[in-house]
């Protein structure tokens, strides 16, 4: 069942199931945008993101986008819009010591943040509180104070997943300007979510160069430092992620998802699924029918 929630502090959870949806809109609050089931695409200006159930998107306040769902099945779509009050309040919380908590007086706007708009891997912590968030409200949550506070922790899994992908990567970087690692780290994350987004694609080293605005050395080099994998390695990794995912939640043959992800060779992948996982891409269906 549909349902749209608006809290009395304007915090919003919105939760639909479409085969077909097109709309272009602006984005009235921050945004955590989550595909449960199947996938969802958005343009950001010139930028095309597609989110699976291993992924998630943020949005910041006032960004215009396009969001399309064109599906053969129902595409599972859960969006957290946070009222920018209540994110400024978070982020002057949690950006300020224990001991400075108890002078904040709950009126300070001084810690407005706009977060890289991109893709994000859905998993952990995160995703536990989203699961047990989403069955409450399936089974009649109303409970205001209950629902903000899984709100807040969805607020706390974003923030260590941010620091987590951007900050604690950038830092890898071997530059001594942070700003040049923080830049450096969003291009990066650019060539990262060309991927997400093309994972079954044929994907030139000089596409990613040119979707994330630097030299394919530059690329290649910055990549392994940020995250300890080449590009293509990145790529293999994605790809046997979304095999195992399909494998667990469609009833697709084996040969039918080694062309689904993107791979050529079904010996080729039967192999590094085994290396990956530990077990064959046959028993690991088998294990979870």
């Amino acid at each position: 069942m549909d349902y749209a929630i608006t809290l009395k502090n304007n915090n919003k959870i919105f939760y639909e199931t479409r085969e077909h949806r097109y709309e272009m809109k602006c984005t009235e609050d921050f945004n955590l945008r989550f595909a449960l089931k199947g996938n969802e695409i958005y343009r950001l200006g010139r930028r095309e993101l597609s989110i699976h159930p291993d992924s998630f998107l943020i949005m910041n306040k006032g960004t215009q986008y396009i969001s399309k769902i064109d599906s053969n099945s129902p595409v599972e779509s859960l969006t957290l819009a946070f009222d920018q009050k209540f994110v400024n309040n978070f982020n002057a919380c949690y950006h300020r010591s224990h001991s400075k908590l108890l002078e904040y007086t709950g009126s300070d706007t001084g810690f407005d943040m706009d977060f890289n708009e991109t893709i994000y891997p859905f998993n952990g912590d995160l995703r536990f509180n989203i699961q047990h968030l989403k069955n409450n409200l399936e089974e009649g949550l109303q409970d205001e104070l209950l629902i903000n506070e899984y709100l807040h922790h969805c607020l706390i899994n974003y923030y260590r997943v941010y620091h987590s992908e951007v900050l604690n990567k950038a830092e890898k970087l071997g530059f001594t300007n942070r700003s040049t690692k923080v830049e450096i780290m969003k291009r990066l994350n650019l060539a990262k979510e060309y991927m997400y987004t093309n994972y079954n694609q044929n994907i030139a080293l000089e596409d990613l160069a040119r979707h994330s605005c630097l030299s394919v050395n530059h690329l290649l080099r910055t990549f392994k430092q940020a995250f300890n994998l080449s590009p293509h390695q990145f790529l293999i990794q994605l790809r046997l992620q979304r095999a195992r995912l399909l494998l667990k939640t469609t009833s697709h043959t084996i040969n039918e998802i080694v062309l689904m992800v993107g791979f050529e060779c079904p010996s080729s992948f039967i192999r590094l699924f085994k290396n990956k996982f530990n077990i064959t891409p046959l028993k690991f269906k088998q294990m979870v029918a």
